[in-house]
């Protein structure tokens, strides 16, 4: 882990097309949106605000969250992806934990709140790691699950 320097920055033009080439497998594709639909959402939701996740000086995923609180009074994360070539590395925990942070920073946000469904066993995991806790919300196909900060 020691050779990985993960960073967040939020999008812009010299980022947001290396975005969009950033790729999931298959089996994933069920469970989010592609990162340009996500980038074109956010010029139309101005309160979504898009980061490109590097390690060193490339460009291996996307995040996006809210800055404005939705339902159960919290701040929701819209999307956490790593490039297929870079997952099982930790760099979506780190990209993870830096985004809390900025959301604290800039929010002063003090619940976070993630969707997701229950078959994506790799974003189960990685939010239970994180110390997101299922309270039992569900929101159609999805489950909320939430994090105190």
């Amino acid at each position: 882990m020691s050779n990985h320097n993960v960073t967040i920055v939020e999008l812009n033009s010299e980022n947001w097309y290396d975005c969009c080439q950033l790729d999931i497998s298959v089996e994933q594709k069920a469970f989010i949106e592609s990162n340009a639909v996500s980038i074109a959402q956010s010029k139309f939701q101005p309160t979504l605000k898009p980061y490109a996740i590097y390690d060193n000086d490339q460009v291996v995923g996307f995040l996006m969250f809210n800055s404005e609180k939705e339902e159960l009074d919290g701040y929701w994360i819209y999307r956490i992806m790593i490039d297929q070539k870079y997952q099982n590395k930790g760099l979506g925990k780190i990209a993870s934990q830096q985004m809390f942070e900025e959301m604290k920073n800039l929010l002063n946000a003090n619940k976070i709140i993630v969707g997701y469904h229950p078959e994506n066993l790799g974003a189960h995991q990685l939010y239970k790691s994180l110390g997101f806790v299922d309270e039992g919300h569900r929101f159609g196909k999805e489950m909320a699950v939430i994090k105190y900060i």
